[in-house]
Order: C-alpha cells, then sequence, then structure tokens
C-alpha cells in the first residue's frame, strides 16, 4: 500500500497551498463515460483506485485492480444501494485538515486512509425527469444523495483533495498528473472545486423546481441554473463585455441547433435580434422572411418562395433594413443570395444553403451566416425579465396563429384572403414593441410604427414609413390595407388616421371605454373591425 500524502506547511508562509501527491482516487460515476481509459491512466501513474457497485464492475472490465469502498468503511453497502459512501471514514478521510495536527493524529488513531482524488458524477435526475410518462416514484430514485455529498465535501477541502465531475476533464487532470510527477496544482484544484459547486447547485436546481412546479406555476422559491453556451464579442456597446447563458434543462433555446458558418463572433444585440426574429418566424406559414432591427420587425413577408418573401419584406422599410438581422424558414438558393449580397446584412440565419448560394455570401466579411437545423418552432417556458435586484416571471405570450376567438364587430364578413391578412397583421403585431401597430397587405407588411408613448404617434408613424418606402406606390399599397393594433385604441383618432390613408380593416383587442365611439367611426367609414379580446403588449 502506498504510503499517505502529506502537505507540508510552507515556513515563509505557512498555508500556502502546495502541489497534491495523489496516491489514492475514489472513482464513484452514474456516467461511464471515458472513465475507464481515465482509471487506466491513474494506475498507470500508481494511483491506487477505490471505487463502488457498477462503477467498480466497469472498472474491473477494463482490467482495473479496484479496492472497494467497503474495504476502505469496513462497511457493507445497504438498502439495494442507496447507502454505500455515507460513512464516517470515507469523509473524515475527504475533509480532514492534514496539517492540523488534531486531525491527524485522529487519522492515524482510526486508521482511516486519505483520499486525494475523487471522481464522481451524479444520477441522471433531469433526463429521468423530463422523460414523458415517467412515474414520480422513478424520479425521486434518480435523487443522487452520496454523490453530492462527496463532491462537496471534496470541494470544500480543495486544498488537500482534488474533485473531478465532469468527464471532459479527464484527459487534462490527466495530463497534468503525469507531467507533474503525480501532482496536481493548487490552481486546478480550486478550479475543479469551482465546477464541482457548479454543478451541485445546478442539480439541487433542478430537484427544487420539479417539486415546486407540481404545487403552483409560480412556487414561493424559484432557483434558475443557467450554463455558459457562448462568449460574445461584446454587450450593448462595444466597451461592455457579455455572454451568452442559456437555461439548464431547457430542450431548446435561441442558439440550438444553429452553427456559425461565416463571419464575425456574435454580439450582444446580434443575440437579441435573432431570438426576436426566430420568435416571429416561429408564427408565420412559410415561405417566410423576417427583418429585424434593434429589437423590431422592420419588413416581414409570406410569399410564394423564399426570394419572394424576402423581397416583400425588404419593401416595407429598406431603410431600417440596411445592417439588420434577417431570418429564413427556406433554404437560400443562388438567387436570393446574390439579392442579400446586394445590402448590408449584420446577421442571416436560414434552414440551409444551396449550390452556390454560401459562396456568393461569402465574399462579404463582415456576415454573420447561420445554419438553422431545428425543426421543432413551438415555445415552452416562461418569459424572464431582469429587474433591478430581482426578476420578472410570466407565462409566454402564446396566441392563436388563425382567426380562433376573433369576432368581427363592424362591417361585412372577411373573405379568405382577408383572414389570411387579419391573421398575418395580428401575428406581427405581437412582435413589435408597444405601442405597436402594423399595416399589413397580401401577408406582407407595408408599414411598422414600434415603440411610441401614443398610440395614435405609432399610427402616425407606420404610414410615414409606408410612404417613404413606397413611394408613388404608397397609396395603392395602403388601399385596403389591414391596421393591427397590439392594444385596443383608446380614442378613435388612431383608427381614424389609419382610415384615412386607406385602411378597410381594424384589429383590434376591444375593450376601451370608448368601443363606442371607434366602432361608430368604422361604421360611417364602411370599415371592418375584428376584435380579437385578448393583448399583446411587448415591452
Amino acid at each position: 500500500m502506498s504510503p499517505e500524502p502529506t502537505i507540508a506547511a510552507n515556513p515563509a508562509n505557512e498555508g500556502e497551498p502546495r502541489p497534491l501527491p495523489v496516491r489514492r482516487a475514489l472513482i464513484s460515476v452514474s456516467d461511464k463515460s471515458g472513465v475507464v481509459e481515465f482509471a487506466q491512466g491513474l494506475q498507470a501513474l500508481g494511483i491506487e483506485v477505490v471505487s463502488t457497485g457498477g462503477t467498480a464492475a466497469s472498472l474491473r472490465d477494463g482490467g482495473i485492480a479496484v479496492r472497494t469502498v467497503e474495504e476502505l468503511t469496513g462497511a457493507p453497502e445497504i438498502l439495494g444501494g442507496r447507502v454505500k459512501t455515507l460513512h464516517p471514514r470515507l469523509h473524515a478521510a475527504l475533509l480532514a485538515v492534514r496539517d492540523d495536527p488534531e486531525h491527524a493524529a485522529t487519522l492515524a488513531a482510526e486508521g482511516i486512509e486519505t483520499i486525494d482524488l475523487v471522481c464522481v458524477n451524479l444520477y441522471p435526475f433531469e433526463r429521468a425527469a423530463s422523460r414523458r410518462g415517467v412515474g414520480d416514484a422513478e424520479v425521486i430514485e434518480n435523487i443522487d444523495i452520496g454523490g453530492p455529498t462527496m463532491i462537496r465535501a471534496a470541494a470544500k477541502n480543495h486544498r488537500y483533495v482534488a474533485i473531478v465531475v465532469r468527464p471532459e476533464s479527464y484527459d487534462a487532470v490527466l495530463a497534468e498528473l503525469e507531467d507533474g510527477d503525480g501532482t496536481i496544482s493548487a490552481a486546478t484544484r480550486h478550479w475543479l472545486a469551482n465546477e464541482a459547486f457548479a454543478v451541485t447547485a445546478r442539480y439541487d436546481a433542478a430537484i427544487s423546481d420539479w417539486f415546486g412546479a407540481r404545487y403552483e406555476d409560480f412556487p414561493t422559491h424559484r432557483t434558475v441554473a443557467m450554463e455558459k453556451f457562448l462568449d460574445l464579442s461584446y454587450g450593448e456597446n462595444p466597451h461592455q463585455r457579455a455572454a451568452l447563458y442559456t437555461e439548464v434543462g431547457t430542450r431548446a433555446h435561441v442558439l440550438s441547433r444553429v452553427s456559425q458558418e461565416h463571419g464575425r463572433d456574435l454580439s450582444f444585440n446580434n443575440v437579441l435580434d435573432l431570438d426576436s426574429a426566430r420568435n416571429l418566424l416561429a408564427d408565420l406559414d412559410g415561405p417566410a422572411c423576417v427583418i429585424v432591427k434593434h429589437n423590431n420587425p422592420c419588413g416581414v413577408a409570406e410569399g410564394d418562395s423564399a426570394l419572394d418573401a424576402y423581397e416583400k419584406a425588404l419593401a416595407c422599410d429598406p431603410v431600417s433594413a440596411y445592417g439588420g438581422v434577417i431570418a429564413l424558414d427556406r433554404p437560400v438558393d443562388e438567387a436570393l443570395a446574390r439579392r442579400l449580397h446586394e445590402n448590408f446584412v449584420e446577421v442571416l440565419i436560414a434552414p440551409g444553403y444551396e449550390g452556390e448560394a454560401m459562396a456568393i455570401l461569402r465574399r462579404k466579411e463582415a456576415i454573420r451566416i447561420l445554419e438553422d437545423t431545428e425543426q421543432r418552432r413551438e415555445r415552452a417556458g416562461l418569459d424572464m425579465k431582469r429587474v433591478r435586484g430581482g426578476m420578472l416571471v410570466q407565462g409566454l405570450d402564446a396566441a392563436a396563429r388563425d382567426r380562433e376567438g376573433m369576432a368581427v364587430a363592424t362591417g361585412a364578413e372577411p373573405d379568405e384572403a382577408g383572414w389570411r391578412d387579419i391573421a398575418f397583421a395580428w401575428n406581427v403585431c405581437k412582435h413589435v414593441r408597444s405601442n405597436a401597430i402594423v399595416l399589413a397587405t397580401g401577408r406582407r407588411t407595408i408599414g411598422i410604427g414600434a415603440g411610441q408613448m401614443s398610440r395614435v404617434d405609432s399610427v402616425r408613424l407606420a404610414i410615414e414609413k409606408c410612404r417613404a418606402a413606397y413611394g408613388e406606390e404608397a397609396d395603392a399599397a395602403l388601399n385596403g390595407c389591414v391596421v393591427a393594433s397590439d392594444a385596443f385604441f383608446p380614442f378613435a383618432d388612431g383608427p381614424q388616421a389609419a382610415i384615412e390613408a386607406g385602411a378597410r380593416t381594424v384589429v383590434q383587442p376591444g375593450g376601451s371605454k370608448r368601443d363606442d365611439e371607434i366602432i361608430a367611426a368604422c361604421e360611417e367609414a364602411g370599415v371592418t373591425m375584428v376584435f380579437t379580446g385578448r393583448r399583446h403588449f411587448r415591452h
């Protein structure tokens, strides 16, 4: 048996962390990816391997000499494996302060052998809890007890113990042990402890949320675990650092199943605009195109092809589209690539690029080209917004994509083409910053008014945008269009401005104290007004 390692205090700087000689390692893992190779590397360095249950069997199958935890503690695994590492001798081996004379005397008196490296990962609770049809008993059985206890003990005592919780760390740890003649540095032990506490925090957060969800949508305590997904080039402004974190356990996120094929690193604003674009695109019937600038759509269209949809979306506001984020739900072909290449595009995302399309687009260094292979578009979960010292949490603003729940308040019943324009305008309006006004015709936007403090100002802005974009053809575009408002019109001046410009259908939630006045104004003008019964503020 190898002699017990010691860490002597530095006379010049008492308590300074020193490299740790590793003589004994405890391995107990649920995810056995790479663990045999890791243990083989430890054994080749002369490190004794101690293990439990199924892990020990896997290691022995790999030709590794394994000492059982039972031999170390003198106590067998009991309760079907529920209790195997929860023993004072094992945790004394992990928690002892080795240069404390009293601790050292206790270890010697009890014959407790120290453990220098712990390799543990946990029962797959998140995977079990996310499976369809799984029973509570099975989920609860996947709550690990001994694993987190060992991880926390080793991480707390990282001055004397190295804790490894991720298979991705195996190669780096082995390399350092080999280079350091069987030792591992204090800096590495500290970093590994940092990873370990993050793992147990995430694990407990998942368990807490699973239990809390059994009782109410908004439980008393909400724990949200996040993992860094991507370092970003900068924040909202170049002097701000930024990164994208994704919620642990979520099936999809803004960049899930997305690969970057070309261009500079994404920025904070790029990701925000991508999120807005992808969410709106999911509410449309393709082929469709969404152009977003500063977190607002500036052009949206459904067309006969991806090229047709892009041309129609671009026509809505070509000035604002300069430097925008463009999202398509059909692959980009060569003809569309040539049209896109004519403009400055910050970010382009599409489900594929055909023929010479990619080569054409790559001629510009600045464009960020993303390929989206996500098949399912529905959103799930909760909407969370940070505020000073806290977080606002709400359900997602889900809405029917067709005429469900809508009622004609004035005028004639729209025909099928009319209903399609109504649904289109209403779906786009949901994704525009309040106060939101959308002018649409032929399943394309022709004017968007966003973020104004007055709703009538948003109407005027949408009309001005249309006139600026379409010039002499603006009157023809406005004639017979749909005007959609994300909330009720408080006065008749808003719809009247749109009607005077040519709108012949008004879509709004209804519910104003002055609904009678607005209904009367629409009836007098012979305009159809549809109440949706639902508001879509977006702040």
